[in-house]
């Protein structure tokens, strides 16, 4: 059974930065492509960044230029580097790689960024 688990949430002011981790185990990681969700209150969960097994990025338009995406396929973890916070982001924060029916999600961590 794989296990995705995130880390590196908090509260922080606008302006400020978070990084987030991922740490993944039973799963084939470093071929397998990563991403970072997220899922504000009253909103649907949306695609924030994804990484390829080859390292190919893609963001979502609300934080590009702000958010970098990275993977350690020795330490099977994926990173999620947030600069620029906007109260805006403000969501609890997924990890998810899609394997098996359904794919397979983290627990989530929460990220409030003040105004």
């Amino acid at each position: 059974q794989g296990e995705l688990v995130e880390s590196g949430g908090g509260l922080v002011q606008a302006g400020g930065s978070l990084s987030l981790s991922c740490a993944a185990s039973g799963i084939p990681f470093s071929s397998t492509g990563m991403g970072w969700y997220r899922q504000a209150p009253g909103k649907q969960r949306e695609l924030v960044a994804f990484i390829s097994v080859g390292g190919f990025t893609l963001f979502a338009d609300s934080v590009k230029g702000r958010f970098i995406i990275s993977r350690n396929n020795v330490k099977s973890t994926v990173y999620l580097q947030m600069n620029s916070l906007k109260p805006e982001d403000t969501a609890r924060y997924y990890c998810y790689v899609a394997l098996g029916v359904g794919g397979l999600w983290g627990q989530g961590t929460q990220v409030t960024v003040s105004s």
